[in-house]
């Protein structure tokens, strides 16, 4: 199966992953009408011959901004790094700051976060983790993608680490929706609803983020101190004098100050809000450190999707698409850091009448340009709307007739979740979402951490989300099959415009590793992992998972059409994908030797990201580094760090505990 239910990935080119031409930011503007007086009349000459005009028509005739929460208190005396070169905070994290005691810290709730988290608790580490929205889960809950996607070989096989057989068994307990959807059977759970033709299991991102809690508090057994937050947004990190090790990781809580507050589910809007240390007109703050307990170390997890601990302190790494000289790669074509595969906002259609509602909350949407434009870039290709093997039974996440997938038409009260290619799908550079390492320095969050991506991009993706649930409703919906977009307090994603509160990330930054297997910066190349290619090499000395998948890429593309250096043939069907095992050496970044990767961003290059990022890649990864981290605790040597794994010989020790936890290292 595929992200994207093409005939064939690897006829996915640039062309059908290409979205709308060049981004302009265009800004509304209203004309200031000055009254016809006389004391105006002379005001405003007198303006005219200061030369100050152009502003004053500007302040008058622009709406009162909105309170824009930038951090304020910066400390001039404070220098941008540290003698390492390390990035110091500023503003710097207050002092009343409330202590977390961690043996392992986990930045990101997302699905390798929760993989790691588990995993960790489970060897008996006590854990911290943080997460940036309030919901648990990523892919399954926050970022709209609850729709397990495996490879037909893995399913096949069940080639799964026991953890994740165990994670989607719980995912089929949970209630399928809220109580208050009073249609449902009572007590009905996500087995007695799921029917969808991705894969086996489909669900409300409402059930996954139940299940990522209930799946932790199961762990929690093993280490009762572990604790773990949403609404907390990461800021920064201290580092030792040598600067090689985090000595602790800051982060800011986030209160809403009114009991009722929905997530707006516009990120464009409330990024910003979401990181700023500072108390604003919705969200009382906290500032958080998480440290070691007296007299221990802490091993520091990066399981963000775009990798923010990485880029805010600057650890070497790779963003977007690479060339042949760059990684030896037959299908790279060129260094591209702004081509990183294209992110989605999801969103939920019922097949419900709400006399037209949501179709007229879509009317109101205004985006930077015109409509026509968007639509030329949506498209069903060959499946229908309803009928059998259909677009809405796609990633159906409840069926009220659970009926089959492949042939049956949804009925009346049936949800689907839409993250589909020739649709939501926002893949254009103008601009690219995730900030390059120069973007960061010269926008100060090198110092005042605030996400790393750019509005501008976010707010062009989430329009292009809401304006194909429009072109959906006006194309397809009839008497028979009426569509609502679920939307606000009652939709199974929890958010004001009905789009998921963080973007379904693809791809983020990646990290280089340390030199193996014959690189100097080690990451897992195009050849490591095709059947069909000479120069692969075999990880199974230093294996910590397996993973598998198609060649999936979502592309990228300029607005204008200039070439966009996106390896276009790089797509393969999944039978040209030998199992994937992940090296050790693909978790351990450069310079920072207590820290390690739980998600997407390991040492992996964009071809290969396009293999590697789906659900059941991003639990291995994750899974791997909980496990490791809290081993190394547990061995109670201050010396012994991620890497020194390696360089002692002591590879097979780790290889065997993660066996002891259910993971797989051998196919």
């Amino acid at each position: 199966m595929s992200d994207q239910p093409e005939n064939s990935k690897a006829n996915q080119t640039e062309d059908n992953s290409d979205r709308i031409k060049q981004n302009e930011d265009l800004q509304p503007k209203t004309t200031f009408k000055p009254k016809l007086s006389h004391i105006l009349g002379m005001l405003f000459l007198g303006v005219v011959l200061s030369g100050a005009a152009a502003r004053t028509w500007q302040i008058i005739g622009q709406p009162k901004p909105s309170l824009e929460p930038i951090a304020q208190g910066t400390d001039a005396s404070i220098p941008p790094y540290d003698r390492n070169g390390l990035p110091n905070l500023n503003p710097p994290a207050p002092a009343d700051a409330e202590v977390w005691e961690c043996d392992v810290a986990i930045v990101g709730g997302s699905l390798g976060g929760v993989a790691a988290a588990y995993h960790s608790m489970k060897t008996g580490a006590t854990t911290c983790l943080i997460e940036l929205t309030p919901m648990l889960g990523g892919q399954v809950s926050s970022q709209g993608v609850s729709a397990i996607d495996e490879s037909l070989l893995m399913r096949y096989r069940q080639q799964f680490p026991l953890s994740w057989t165990h994670f989607k068994n719980i995912i089929a307990s949970q209630p399928a929706l809220p109580e208050k959807y009073s249609y449902l059977k009572p007590g009905a759970v996500v087995a007695d609803t799921n029917s969808c033709w991705v894969g086996n299991l489909c669900f409300t991102p409402y059930s996954g983020e139940l299940a990522a809690e209930e799946f932790l508090r199961e762990s929690q057994r093993s280490a009762p101190k572990s604790r773990w937050e949403t609404q907390v947004a990461f800021k920064g990190a201290s580092f030792n004098d040598k600067g090689n090790r985090i000595t602790a990781i800051h982060a800011v809580r986030r209160i809403p100050r009114d009991p009722n507050y929905l997530v707006q589910g516009r990120l464009s809007r409330e990024l910003k809000s979401w990181f700023n240390w500072n108390s604003d007109e919705t969200f009382d703050k906290k500032a958080i450190r998480l440290q070691a307990p007296a007299g221990k170390q802490m091993i520091v997890i990066d399981s963000t999707d775009t990798a923010e601990l990485i880029a805010w302190a600057n650890i070497p790494h790779r963003l977007g698409a690479e060339s042949f000289s760059t990684t030896g790669e037959v299908h790279a074509v060129a260094d591209n850091p702004e081509c990183t595969q294209a992110f989605t906002f999801p969103f939920v259609l019922k097949i419900a009448d709400d006399e037209g509602r949501s179709l007229k909350e879509l009317r109101k949407v205004q985006p930077g340009y015109s409509r026509e434009e968007h639509r030329k870039d949506y498209d069903l290709g060959r499946f229908p709307m309803f009928e059998g093997n259909s677009m809405f039974n796609y990633r159906r996440i409840v069926s009220m007739k659970r009926d089959d997938p492949f042939k049956a038409t949804p009925a009346k009260g049936d949800m689907t979740v839409v993250n589909w290619n020739r649709g939501n799908d926002w893949g254009i550079m103008n601009p690219p979402l995730i900030l390059t390492d120069k973007q960061i320095r010269d926008s100060g969050q090198q110092q005042n951490w605030l996400g790393g991506l750019n509005t501008t991009a976010l707010k062009d993706g989430e329009n292009h989300a809401l304006l194909f649930a429009e072109w959906l409703m006006d194309k397809y919906a009839s008497a028979e099959f009426p569509i609502r977009m679920m939307s606000g307090p009652d939709s199974p994603m929890p958010t004001q415009s009905g789009l998921s509160m963080y973007p379904y990330i693809r791809e983020g930054r990646r990290i280089l590793g340390r030199s193996a297997y014959g690189q100097p910066e080690f990451f897992m190349r195009e050849q490591d992992i095709r059947n069909d290619m000479e120069g692969g090499r075999k990880f199974n000395a230093t294996s910590i998972g397996l993973t598998h998948y198609a060649i999936d890429m979502h592309g990228c593309r300029y607005r204008n059409w200039e070439p966009s250096k996106s390896p276009s043939a790089a797509p393969a069907n999944e039978d040209k994908v030998r199992p994937i095992i992940l090296p050790f050496e693909s978790l351990i970044p450069q310079r920072i030797d207590n820290l390690l990767m739980g998600g997407k961003a390991i040492a992996v290059s964009h071809i290969v990201n396009g293999a590697t990022r789906i659900h059941v890649g991003e639990w291995s990864a994750g899974a791997a580094a909980g496990a490791t981290a809290a081993w190394i605790i547990t061995q109670d040597d201050p010396s012994l760090t991620p890497q020194a794994i390696l360089d002692r010989g002591r590879i097979s020790e780790l290889q065997n505990h993660l066996r002891s936890q259910g993971l797989l290292l051998d196919w």
